[in-house]
């Protein structure tokens, strides 16, 4: 049992943070342009995804691929091991489609009653 939890903790080592997950699932369907996986990714930066790509590319994930064009386009791809890692990472997707929602319905109530408590105690000591 040891064993399998230090392979399960080194695949999400691989595909761990806020961007990779993202990065890779749009990847899934096919090539696509740096410009154009930034726009489908709102509110990451440039260098944010340039650092997350090269890591993903360091890792064997995708491809980096220069297309014709001057100067070239680069395009980004799913390598057969990060083709064979999304095809892991689907039913963690769907689980967290079913999930996800039903979990985050009491952490939305709590984080409420927390800011209602927090502006009953601001009003209290005379803040706005």
């Amino acid at each position: 049992m040891a064993q399998n939890e230090c392979y399960v903790s080194g695949a999400i080592a691989l595909v761990g943070g806020k961007w990779k997950p993202s990065i890779l699932l749009h990847l899934s369907s096919g090539p696509i342009h740096f410009n154009q996986l930034q726009r489908q990714l709102p509110g990451i930066s440039q260098r944010m995804l340039t650092l997350q790509l090269r890591g993903l590319e360091r890792d064997g994930l995708i491809l980096r691929e220069k297309g014709d064009g001057n100067p070239p386009k680069i395009f980004y791809s799913l390598a057969e091991r990060g083709l064979s890692l999304f095809s892991a990472l689907s039913p963690l997707a769907e689980w967290g489609m079913d999930n996800l929602e039903r979990a985050e319905r009491p952490l939305r109530k709590r984080n409420q009653l927390q800011n209602g408590k927090a502006d009953r105690i601001g009003k209290a000591a005379g803040i706005p």
